[in-house]
């Protein structure tokens, strides 16, 4: 057998080498990510006196919010859809009006989920 003298791999090799591994993992998880967290929107409906001023998201089992997905306030009368990933079959919401008070409710995430915020609806107002 001949003894082969191991040479030491040079840099330039060495980060052609990570660039590949790191862009082939890319290449690969990319599209399970997408395939598992499918985008939902959520019809927000507001046929309450008071606007709503924000609204956060969480898996029903958990506490655990989203930042605000409001691009600005759903006044009285109106509505606005959001968009989200969402991989859970069910979404927890929470939305806080004017006065500071919050509503909560669970939809399921098929189909084109709304949820209509009437005057009705409970309001927890920490009192």
């Amino acid at each position: 057998m001949r003894n082969l003298q191991q040479r030491p791999i040079n840099s330039r090799t060495y980060l052609a080498l990570m660039f590949l591994a790191v862009l082939s993992a890319i290449c690969v998880l990319a599209p399970l990510s997408s395939a598992t967290a499918p985008s939902i929107t959520v019809s927000v409906v507001n046929n309450s006196q008071r606007a709503v001023s924000h609204l956060y998201l969480a898996s029903a089992g958990s506490d655990d919010w989203t930042g605000d997905q409001l691009s600005g306030a759903v006044n009285a009368g109106s509505s606005q859809s959001v968009s989200v990933t969402w991989s859970e079959s069910t979404v927890k919401l929470i939305a806080e009006d004017e006065d500071g008070c919050f509503l909560s409710t669970t939809i399921d995430n098929s189909g084109s989920p709304s949820w209509t915020i009437t005057s009705s609806t409970a309001r927890d107002c920490g009192y």
